[in-house]
């Protein structure tokens, strides 16, 4: 099965401030916008492969089968905002799942990065994730197993289908980083853009990357080659 995931849309503080789970927090205005063609390009992939399957004998309607079959969303409002013009293309509605949360950060949680990055930690954070815990909050390897485990219990709900799963810049980097068999003390140098799309397909005989950060591309070649 494919998972189709999407970092959420930029808001008023991205680049600025490290948000986590800070609740209020929603899309700017060029963030809706973002989301809107995130929207549209997702759902391009969903009339092409109806179309596909139509021409192939199946029914044109079945959209589930064809193309899509669910949107999740981490609960963050940013998410769902950014899954909700998604789900709408789909013709769906945004299943909310906790696995996909942004990285507890603890007490970082809201602070400016230009002074966060002053910190002696901030090395650490860069060049040894492995080996770091947020004071208060998550370490990285446990953010990167609470994402892989999410979505492979979304794997086992869908076996064969397309879903999108709309979560966070450091979550989806961690889980492109595990199915690329990177560590994770490099999954830093992995740039996950806002609404970009990384889409990774899961089977028994192991994960295949089939896009990072891709952010205007033609979704209906996300084929493994």
């Amino acid at each position: 099965m494919e998972i189709v995931l999407v970092r959420h849309g930029q808001t008023p503080t991205t680049g600025a401030v490290l948000p986590g789970r800070a609740a209020g927090l929603h899309l700017s205005e060029a963030g809706q916008g973002q989301a809107a063609k995130a929207a549209d390009r997702i759902g391009a992939l969903v009339q092409a492969r109806a179309a596909a399957a139509a021409k192939s004998g199946g029914r044109g309607g079945a959209r589930a089968e064809a193309a899509i079959s669910a949107v999740y969303a981490s609960p963050l409002e940013r998410t769902r905002e950014t899954a909700a013009p998604i789900a709408k293309a789909c013709g769906l509605r945004v299943k909310i799942d906790k696995g996909l949360l942004e990285c507890d950060f603890g007490s970082w949680t809201g602070k400016e990065l230009k002074v966060l990055s002053k910190l002696p930690e901030w090395t650490t954070v860069q060049r040894n994730p492995s080996g770091f815990r947020f004071p208060g909050g998550e370490s990285f390897p446990e953010m990167q197993l609470r994402i892989t485990t999410a979505l492979a219990r979304l794997c086992a709900r869908h076996p064969g289908q397309t879903i999108v799963a709309v979560s966070h810049a450091d979550p989806i980097k961690a889980a492109a980083a595990a199915a690329l068999g990177t560590h994770l003390d490099l999954f830093q140098r992995i740039v996950v853009s806002p609404c970009s799309v990384t889409a990774i397909a899961y089977s028994a005989g192991g994960p295949v990357v089939l896009a990072v950060n891709s952010t205007g591309d033609d979704l209906t070649r996300l084929v493994p080659s």
